[in-house]
């Protein structure tokens, strides 16, 4: 799986942003879904997720209520971030792992190069 981040910035408090994962390469529908984010001098940290079927959402509480995951089961998953805090800067990054969703990220074999958000205050 091949997997492509899209729809990164910069924008200011309070904004919106809706970042992309575009997969390719195999079956994606089975797939479960997160995206994680690293902001600088700290380590990658989970920030939400979506089974495979997209019945199922997990998100961190630092991020509950402002984002949104979604997905469409064919080849593109979505981030859309609102109300957007300057502690949301990071380089955002969608992966993917068979089977069940978790926010695990050690769990997760593919990985996307990540698109960078900043937000200014």
């Amino acid at each position: 799986v091949q997997l492509v981040e899209s729809g990164g910035g910069s924008v200011q408090a309070g904004g919106s942003l809706r970042l992309s994962c575009a997969a390719s390469g195999r079956a994606f529908s089975t797939d479960a879904m997160g995206w994680f984010r690293q902001a600088p001098g700290k380590e990658r940290e989970f920030v939400t997720g979506i089974s495979w079927s997209g019945d199922s959402t997990y998100y961190a509480d630092s991020v509950k209520g402002r984002f949104t995951i979604s997905r469409d089961n064919d080849k593109t998953a979505y981030l859309q971030m609102n109300s957007l805090k300057p502690e949301d800067t990071a380089v955002y990054t969608c992966a993917a792992k068979y089977g069940t969703l978790n926010s695990h990220q050690g769990e997760y074999p593919y990985w996307g190069q990540g698109t960078q958000v900043t937000v200014s205050s």
